[in-house]
């Protein structure tokens, strides 16, 4: 049986390490927040958006994103974390990759943003088209997202890939974030729509704010209306873009908080049944002491 002394160390020890997961747990719940933050401080401009996109969407049958790529390979995007310690967020998301592939028998060719993503492509021998993860960090700009949406949308329309299809963790709450394969493109005119309003229709009187034929809104469109499109459908490219890796920091964060709890938790009961085992051998060996005084003054009795 250890020492009440090396005992004592362990359980100094694991309360030092239940502090720093302590710690770990706040900064991911703050972080999580944050990400969640930022996916909703695009609701107005979002809704300008989506009046534009009513009156021109007329113009978008033949535009070329909508069209299936010409090519035999799909072209996927994944997003895992550059860091561990966040549970099953990695693993699950690369799951999902190994089940679509096993499930479909198409030929992926990869983008990846996190470390984690970038050493699986690595440890299977895929063929990496770009790696995003040295500056995929908690902070995400929009002008790093656009640069990815759009190198996205160029090897697209290359015609080297049929379809991209983005691999994350979508974010339903705290608790659950589900694995996705998402078909990011070929898209159509109601995919689009549908984003638009997921966003804003529960924050504004859509009928009130939206009505193409009001003729307080009737305006002409210049330069023109085909151009104002190739304007207008990159930028809702890149904000679903944008969403997605926000989703995803957010499930990572979320991730990173529960294992961090449970962390905390574990070290608490850990650190709660040494502390029962040290005060037995500390009364244990109370116990022998006593024992031997009484011991040493019986026999000084017989002297």
């Amino acid at each position: 049986m250890p020492s009440a002394k090396e005992i004592k160390r362990k359980i100094s020890s694991i309360k030092n390490t239940g502090k720093i997961t302590k710690a770990m747990e706040l900064i991911s719940t703050v972080k999580m927040k944050k990400a969640q933050d930022l996916a909703m401080e695009k609701r107005a401009f979002v809704l300008e958006m989506l009046k534009v996109f009513l009156r021109v969407e007329d113009y978008l049958k033949d535009y070329p994103l909508f069209k299936e790529g010409k090519g035999k390979k799909t072209l996927a995007v994944i997003v895992t974390s550059n860091k561990g310690l966040c549970g099953g967020y990695n693993i699950n998301v690369l799951k999902k990759v190994h089940e679509y592939v096993k499930e479909t028998g198409e030929e992926l060719e990869y983008i990846t943003l996190g470390k984690k993503a970038a050493q699986f492509v690595a440890r299977t021998g895929n063929k990496l088209i770009a790696d995003f993860s040295p500056d995929y960090t908690d902070y995400i700009e929009p002008i790093f997202t656009k640069n990815i949406s759009r190198m996205v949308r160029e090897e697209f329309l290359n015609g080297d890939y049929g379809k991209v299809v983005v691999f994350y963790a979508h974010f339903l709450n705290t608790i659950k974030q589900v694995p996705t394969a998402k078909v990011s493109l070929p898209i159509t005119s109601e995919d689009l729509k549908s984003y638009l309003y997921s966003i804003v229709e529960d924050h504004y009187d859509l009928e009130k704010e939206i009505n193409v034929d009001d003729h307080t809104y009737g305006y002409d469109v210049e330069p023109s209306p085909e151009e104002v499109v190739n304007e207008v459908i990159p930028i809702i490219l890149d904000m679903m873009f944008y969403d997605v890796l926000l989703e995803s920091k957010a499930s990572e964060h979320s991730s990173r908080m529960i294992a961090m709890k449970n962390a905390k938790d574990s070290a608490n009961k850990i650190a709660g049944q040494l502390t029962l085992q040290y005060n037995k051998a500390r009364q244990a060996l109370i116990t022998r002491e006593v024992s031997e005084i009484t011991a040493g003054v019986e026999s000084l009795k017989d002297v």
